[in-house]
């Protein structure tokens, strides 16, 4: 006697239309999602730009390679340094010499900037304290920073440096 064994499969069931677009709309619509997130926190958390007006400074790229090359002639010693007075405030102190002594009469800047977070940049004008030396107290949390130096006489660009610190 032989048996047959019918097995009755379960009925299949299918995806309708309206399921596929369901699906196809939940898909994308949680890819835009991680997309819209990721844009706002790329966006939000870096400007994205060293400078400003970055175009028309490389179109004068030229005369900022003259200007380096009459700097470097000059042959100034430039010695910077910030100290801490207290948890946020700390005194940066210039001071300026060439080969015939100190440098005075100059309109001197710093700006201490976040390299990573404009937010952060603090720039101050230096005063002259004794001949030579420029001071200002400035208030700045700790952290790697670009410390620009920029030393103008009657209007003229005379010195330009830029270098990375800590501040402690």
């Amino acid at each position: 006697m032989s048996q047959t064994n019918l097995m009755r499969a379960a009925p299949q069931r299918r995806l309708g239309g309206t399921e596929v677009l369901a699906l196809l709309v939940f898909f994308f619509g949680v890819v835009a999602a991680v997309n819209a997130v990721m844009i706002y926190a790329a966006v939000s958390t870096f400007r994205g730009e060293e400078t400003s007006r970055a175009y028309e400074k490389g179109l004068a790229y030229n005369l900022d390679i003259a200007g380096a090359r009459e700097q470097s002639a000059r042959d100034w010693k430039v010695e910077a340094t910030i100290l801490g007075r207290g948890a946020w405030e700390n005194l940066v102190a210039v001071t300026l010499r060439d080969q015939n002594g100190a440098l005075t009469g100059l309109k001197l800047a710093a700006e201490i900037r976040a390299p990573v977070d404009g937010r952060k940049d603090v720039a101050v004008d230096l005063v002259e304290t004794a001949p030579g030396r420029y001071e200002a107290p400035v208030a700045i949390e700790s952290g790697w920073r670009d410390l620009v130096l920029i030393a103008s006489r009657e209007g003229r660009e005379m010195f330009r440096s830029k270098s990375r610190i800590r501040i402690d």
